[in-house]
């Protein structure tokens, strides 16, 4: 699968959000090991769309809202004139076209009521920490809401040797010592749901670390240190 250049951001955003059938979406993610260029594009489009993502809470369509849909597209479908040539007995295309324009408006509708609420509900994070490497490149950004829930977001690709798993870490305080806030099981940006912590503070520390898979069993940090950071208050 190649890419053109002038295609790359929009095949990323439709990829971001999950437009793209199963075999077009593998060969997206192929393609991305391959290509740095469509791998930051991607990046560009989830940061592009975290607000969305963080804000809006799942709707699941009623089933009086599958029916109204699918009474007027019954309805639609009657008034219009019979077809020159009869249409065979055994013809599921009436039935794909009605499921295909089914899914079609209400993944429509979904989409537009998310976008309307992600515009009222703008959710800010309350502190963004940059997490670097050993080299001082930045490598992953904390985005910690206060509300037990954070953000990772994967500046680079990490080797994770199997039977491993990277954890995320915070320390609010010397007393309470490191907290984790979850596993990147997937070794990718993520969403997680934290703990119930104190609010955090400027100068925090974040840091992931290399555990074994399921995660540290002391409940402290056990592997190396992939990368830290001290968190800011953004303005």
């Amino acid at each position: 699968m190649t890419i053109s250049r002038e295609d790359m951001a929009r095949v990323a955003d439709e990829y971001v959000l999950g437009l793209l059938d199963d075999d077009e979406s593998r060969r997206v993610e192929t393609e991305s090991h391959k290509d740095g260029e469509l791998r930051d594009a991607i990046a560009t489009s989830r940061e592009r769309f975290l607000p969305l993502d963080l804000s809006v809470e799942e709707a699941i369509p009623s089933a009086s809202l599958w029916q109204r849909i699918d009474a007027d597209l019954s309805g639609n479908q009657e008034q219009q004139n019979a077809p020159v040539h009869p249409t065979p007995s055994n013809d599921n295309r009436l039935h794909v076209w009605k499921r295909t324009a089914v899914a079609s408006l209400a993944a429509s509708l979904l989409l537009t009521a998310g976008l309307g609420w992600s515009l009222m509900r703008k959710v800010d994070p309350v502190v963004i920490a940059i997490l670097l490497n050993d080299a001082g490149e930045p490598q992953a950004i904390v985005e910690d809401f206060s509300n037990e829930q954070a953000s990772i977001r994967l500046l680079a690709d990490f080797v994770v040797p199997e039977g491993k798993t990277m954890q995320v870490w915070t320390l609010p305080n010397q007393e309470t010592g490191p907290v984790s806030l979850g596993l990147l099981n997937e070794h990718r940006s993520a969403k997680l749901a934290t703990p119930s912590l104190p609010r955090p503070k400027d100068k925090q520390l974040y840091e992931i670390t290399l555990e074994q898979t399921g995660g540290s069993p002391t409940g402290r940090p056990t592997g190396p240190i992939l990368v830290k950071g001290l968190a800011k208050i953004p303005l």
